[in-house]
C-alpha cells in the first residue's frame, strides 16, 4: 500500500522508486489540475502518482499576493468529488483555497510525493509505449501514461528592457509582490495591466502608496466580476460557444451600460471586441476597485515601458519618469521546453499543441491540463480535463 499524505499532501520521497513496480500514471505537478486529474483517476481504479518539486502542494498559489481572491465563483471553482465548504464565500481567497487543496488530497487519499522535481520525459525506449521520466535524485520512472501539470504561470518572465540593469530603483516581478506595506508612500510603477497588474495597482493605492501608474501597452477590456448579483464567469460559460463576432457585440453593449469611459484618464475602451481578444489570449480583467482608483485619479494609466536609464524608466511615449519601484506584471511562461521540447508537442509559443483528453499523435499515454486561461474559469475548465483525462486513460488501458 502506499504511504498516506500528510494533510500538507506530503509523502516520502525517498521511497519513491520502490512503488514504481504496477507502472503507474504520473502527473506532474501537485496544483489544482494535478490534484483534480490524480482523483479523477483514482475514482476509476487506476493508481496515480502525483510528483510535485517544491515541499508542499499549491506552491504556486500559496506564494500569490495576499490579497487574492479567485474571479470564479466557489461553486464553479470545486474540483471533481469535494465541494468548496459555505464558510469561504462567494470569493474564495487564496488561503482558503489552499486550504482546500491540502484538505482535497486527504479526502481523496491522493499519492502525492514532493521534493522530486521531473527534468525530462521520454518514450520507454523498449519501445512498449509507456513513458520514462527522468528525475531529482538520480531516479528513473516507468509509467503507463503522463499527465504534464505544472501550469499556466510557471515561470516569471520579465522583459529585457534595455538599461534594466542599470536600474537603481527596485524591480521586481509581481510574483515577488505580497502586499502594499514596503510601498507606503513611495511612488511605483505598475507595467502590465492583466488582472495581476490592475489588482496590484488598486492594492497599492490603498495601503498608502503615494503615487500608483500603471504602464499600458494595449487597453483591456473591463468587466464587473458580478452585475447585480450575476457573475461574469457565468456569461463565460453561456457564450464560450458562440459566434466571436456575435459575442464581440453584445460585450460593447454591456460594457457601455456596466463600466464607465476612461478615456479621459488615459484607458480608452479597446478597438477589437472582447471575444476576439479571449481567443488571442487575452482575457479581460475584473475589476476588484481599478475603474474607482483611475476615475480618481489614485491609479494614472501611462504608455508601456520602453527602456530604463539609471533612476529613470523611459516610457514608449518619450515621457521618463523615476518611480521608487516597478513591478512587473507582465506575465510567464510555461517553461516546457527542457521537460519535453526534443518531443514536437509544443508550439511556436511553447504551449502544448493539445489539452485535456487529447495526445500528440506523436506522443499517445502524454496528456495536459492547465496550460489554457479560458473565459468560462481555469478553475471550472480544469476540473473537466480531469475527468475527461481519466475517462481516457482508464479506457486505454
Amino acid at each position: 500500500m502506499p504511504n498516506s499524505p500528510s494533510p500538507t499532501g506530503r509523502t516520502d520521497a525517498v521511497a519513491l522508486t520502490d512503488r514504481t513496480d504496477d507502472r503507474p500514471v504520473y502527473v506532474i505537478g501537485g496544483g489544482p489540475g494535478g490534484l483534480a486529474t490524480a482523483a479523477a483517476l483514482r475514482a476509476r481504479g487506476v493508481r496515480a502518482v502525483v510528483l510535485e518539486k517544491a515541499d508542499r502542494i499549491g506552491a504556486s498559489w500559496r506564494g500569490h499576493y495576499d490579497r487574492l481572491h479567485l474571479h470564479t465563483t466557489r461553486r464553479w471553482s470545486a474540483l471533481p468529488g469535494l465541494r468548496m465548504p459555505r464558510r469561504f464565500g462567494r470569493w474564495v481567497g487564496r488561503d482558503d483555497l489552499v486550504r482546500y487543496l491540502e484538505k482535497y488530497t486527504e479526502h481523496h487519499e491522493l499519492e502525492v510525493v514532493t521534493g522530486v522535481e521531473v527534468s525530462r520525459i521520454d518514450p520507454h525506449p523498449d519501445g512498449s509505449g509507456d513513458w520514462q521520466l527522468t528525475a531529482t535524485g538520480g531516479r528513473v520512472l516507468r509509467g503507463r501514461a503522463v499527465v504534464v501539470a505544472t501550469g499556466f504561470n510557471h515561470t516569471p518572465r520579465i522583459p529585457e528592457w534595455p538599461g534594466r540593469d542599470t536600474f537603481t530603483g527596485e524591480l521586481l516581478h509581481a510574483a515577488e509582490y505580497r502586499n502594499p506595506a514596503p510601498y507606503a508612500d513611495k511612488d511605483v510603477l505598475v507595467v502590465g495591466i492583466g488582472n495581476t497588474g490592475a489588482e496590484i495597482a488598486a492594492d497599492l493605492t490603498e495601503g498608502g502608496a503615494a503615487r500608483v501608474r500603471i504602464a499600458v501597452r494595449t487597453a483591456p477590456h473591463i468587466v464587473r466580476r458580478s452585475t447585480a448579483g450575476w457573475p461574469a464567469q457565468a456569461t463565460g460559460i453561456l457564450v464560450r460557444r458562440l459566434p466571436v463576432r456575435m459575442v464581440d457585440r453584445a460585450g460593447s453593449l454591456l460594457a457601455r451600460v456596466a463600466v464607465p469611459d476612461l478615456s479621459a484618464q488615459g484607458l480608452p475602451r479597446p478597438e477589437k471586441g472582447l471575444y476576439s481578444r479571449v481567443r488571442e489570449g487575452a482575457i479581460p480583467v475584473q475589476d476588484v476597485g481599478l475603474i474607482d482608483a483611475v476615475r480618481s485619479g489614485r491609479v494614472v494609466p501611462v504608455a508601456t515601458v520602453a527602456s530604463f536609464d539609471k533612476d529613470a524608466v523611459v516610457l514608449a511615449d518619450g515621457t521618463r519618469i523615476a518611480p521608487d519601484a516597478v513591478i512587473a506584471a507582465t506575465g510567464y511562461s510555461r517553461a516546457l521546453e527542457p521537460l519535453l521540447g526534443h518531443l514536437d508537442v509544443l508550439d511556436g509559443r511553447g504551449r502544448p499543441v493539445v489539452h485535456g483528453a487529447r495526445t500528440p499523435k506523436e506522443a499517445p499515454g502524454l496528456y495536459f491540463t492547465g496550460f489554457t486561461n479560458p473565459i468560462s474559469g481555469m478553475l471550472r475548465e480544469l476540473a473537466r480535463d480531469a475527468e475527461k483525462i481519466a475517462k481516457r486513460v482508464a479506457r486505454a488501458h
